[in-house]
């Protein structure tokens, strides 16, 4: 890593459609720093259908194995079903976990616990696909590590200044 990436935000989209996609927004926070303690204190203070878990993989409660760097997640959407919260803490926790091991084979970040991810993770809360879950979660984690790690593209930003009296969103339907 050529800078250093304490407090390094990035955001990804991941799959073809809003039903089986996901959104992240990431912060990276090096272990001891401000920017830790404090993404540590919010992700750490749970709300009734807002877990934060140490993201982990494996195939069964024996056999969990922590995703590393630290991968600490935290879902946007309240998991008020037991569907929707298999999908969140199932499907997406590997997905997003497979996206930090693409990132670490990719050289964007270093297997060590120097530094913390955090993410922030949207899944529809009417999903039902477990695999097109994982696989729009490994999408957007990747892609937000890439930008919180390589930055925006200075470009991508200078064009939305100039389309910004025309921006939208998919969750706006004013004028």
């Amino acid at each position: 890593m050529g800078r250093d990436i304490d407090g390094a935000i990035g955001e990804g989209w991941g799959g073809p459609e809003q039903l089986t996609g996901s959104h992240v927004n990431v912060v990276i926070g090096r272990r001891g720093s401000a920017t830790a303690a404090a993404l540590m204190t919010a992700f750490t203070t749970p709300r009734p259908g807002h877990t934060p878990v140490l993201a982990c993989v494996g195939e069964h409660e024996t056999a969990y194995e922590p995703i590393w760097p630290p991968l600490i997640m935290m879902n946007k959407a309240t998991a008020l079903t037991d569907s929707h919260q298999t999908l969140t803490w199932g499907a997406a926790q590997v997905g997003l976990g497979q996206g930090v091991l693409d990132a670490v084979a990719e050289g964007l970040l270093e297997a060590t616990d120097e530094y913390i991810v955090f993410v922030a993770v949207w899944v529809n809360p009417s999903a039902s696909d477990e695999t097109a879950i994982r696989v729009a979660n490994r999408e957007a984690m990747l892609k937000a590590v890439r930008m919180a790690v390589k930055g925006r593209d200075p470009a991508a930003a200078q064009a939305l200044v100039e389309r910004r009296d025309t921006v939208t969103s998919p969750f706006y339907t004013g004028e």
